[in-house]
This record gives C-alpha cells, structure tokens and sequence, in this order.
C-alpha cells in the first residue's frame, strides 16, 4: 500500500486544494491531507476549523484523511508511513519554491519522494489568499471554495465585523 501526505496550511482549504487531493487519491491508496499547525503566515482560521473545513470538504474520498501536524514535513510523513509528499503547482512562480523544497525534503529523508500534480487551468488562479480576501470584501467566493468553506468565510466576516467594524485588510497574502 502506497501511502501519500499532501501537506500545507489549507486556510481555508478551495476548490483547488479539492482537485489536487481528489486526483492524488486516484493515484495513491491512502492519502493524508496533512494541515500544517504553525506556518509563518497570518492565518484566519484556527488548525482545529482548519481541519474540520478540510474534513468536510473531502468527505466523499473514502481513501483521504485529514490530519493537523507541527514540525518538519518529512518528519510527519515518516511518522505516517507516507513514502510521498504531494504538492500542487498553480503557476511557474511555484515550481521554484516547490524544487526548493522538494531538494531539502531529499537530503533530510532520502526515502520520501517528492510528487507535484499541475492544477486544473480553471483553478490556477486560486490561492487561499485570494480567497480571503475576496469573502472578507464581501464578495462572492462559491465558484472558489467548497459549500462549508463559503459558509465559514462569511461567519467569519460577520464575527470580525462585530468585534471591529469594517474588516481592516492589512495583508492576508502568503
């Protein structure tokens, strides 16, 4: 059995987060969709909503599970028994950061291999950034993001309003 992790911050997880794992799920038997605790990024969800976001969302993919994890990738992987890190490529300014750390993923764990699927065209404009900032304008993110997530974003706007008014954007960007 060919087990996979495909990691990253999933905040909130979008439609082509969904594509990637759906196909991954086609390729390995058991794929963990592995959400990162801690990035160096202004996150609008906690791990916890993170994961339940990322749950529901992939809930038709008997062979997916949603796991949180912290520390270094590879670690987890090896902890998992995954022998794959899976990541999507959007655009050609991915492949740079992706090789990056796919080159630093083999010399920390030489037995993980590195796998990057190349997004669905109607989705390579998604990043989670955008879609945040997009619901939390106010705009209208369904054709970009999962039911639950469009439902989250809003409470999620609505709970900030309440707290402080209009939503102040500094930078929501990854």
């Amino acid at each position: 059995m060919c087990r996979a992790i495909y990691p990253g911050t999933f905040d909130p997880i979008h439609l082509g987060h969904v594509d990637i794992a759906a196909r991954a799920a086609e390729i390995f038997d058991h794929l963990i969709v592995a959400v990162y605790e801690r990035p160096a990024k202004n996150l609008l969800f906690t791990a916890e909503e993170r994961v339940a976001l990322a749950r529901e969302a992939l809930r038709d993919l008997p062979n997916v599970e949603v796991r949180a994890y912290g520390g270094l990738t590879v670690e987890f992987a090896r902890e998992v028994g995954a022998k794959v890190i899976v990541r999507g490529l959007r655009v050609i300014s991915d492949f740079e950061l992706e090789y990056q750390m796919a080159l630093t993923n083999r010399q920390l764990a030489p037995e993980v291999e590195f796998v990057c699927l190349m997004t669905r065209q109607e989705h390579a404009f998604l990043s989670s950034s955008i879609v945040k900032e997009v619901a939390l304008l106010g705009g209208d993110v369904t054709g970009m993001a999962p039911p639950n997530v469009v439902a989250a974003l809003a409470r999620k706007r609505a709970e900030l309003e309440r707290k402080n008014g209009p939503v102040p954007l500094v930078s929501l960007r990854d």
